[in-house]
């Protein structure tokens, strides 16, 4: 158990490092007139995804959930690739990337890096690690939860959200001036 903590601990490190990338993202982009999108469900994102974290250690040191070896190794491969195909997203995106919803006129949409297969891959990293992480543990209540959580975010809010503000974007981008 103490190597589940570890492991829940290092990814909250690796969260609050994102928000320090996010912030720092956030304020480039404002600084060339970007607009926030979504600032309602930004916070029910916080608290979720804070909220996992917790569930994870409360569910593993209270119930007392085992380390199943045919589970909880290929759960952890997983969730550790979720971390490469997470930074790959960022590194894709550079200054454009924050955990907010913030487009930049005259940007545009990405199409490269991992955006050339997918629309959202990072919602992808979110969702499969999602089950994953918890999982590394047997944390399955939390893994579940999460998951149905997470899908009422993403797919009710957070993603149409974004495309929403892609498409003003992209009319803007493409908008002659008058």
């Amino acid at each position: 158990m103490i190597w589940f903590l570890v492991l829940i601990l290092a990814t909250g490190a690796e969260r609050i490092a994102e928000v320090v990338i996010s912030n720092r993202n956030a304020a480039w982009a404002f600084a060339r007139g970007g607009r926030e999108y979504g600032q309602r469900h930004y916070p029910y994102m916080v608290v979720l995804h804070t909220g996992f974290l917790l569930a994870c250690l409360a569910e593993v040191f209270l119930g007392h959930r085992p380390f199943i070896l045919w589970l909880g190794w290929p759960m952890l491969a997983i969730a550790l690739a979720c971390q490469g195909l997470r930074y790959w997203c960022i590194g894709t995106l550079g200054r454009q990337w924050n955990s907010r919803i913030v487009v930049v006129p005259g940007l545009g949409r990405v199409t490269r890096g991992p955006y050339r297969f997918l629309s959202h891959p990072n919602y992808v990293v979110v969702i499969a690690e999602g089950i994953a992480l918890p999982l590394v543990h047997t944390a399955w209540i939390t893994a579940a939860a999460f998951t149905v959580l997470n899908a009422i975010l993403l797919f009710g809010f957070r993603i149409p959200t974004e495309e929403r503000a892609l498409a003003a974007l992209e009319k803007i981008s493409v908008t002659p001036p008058s």
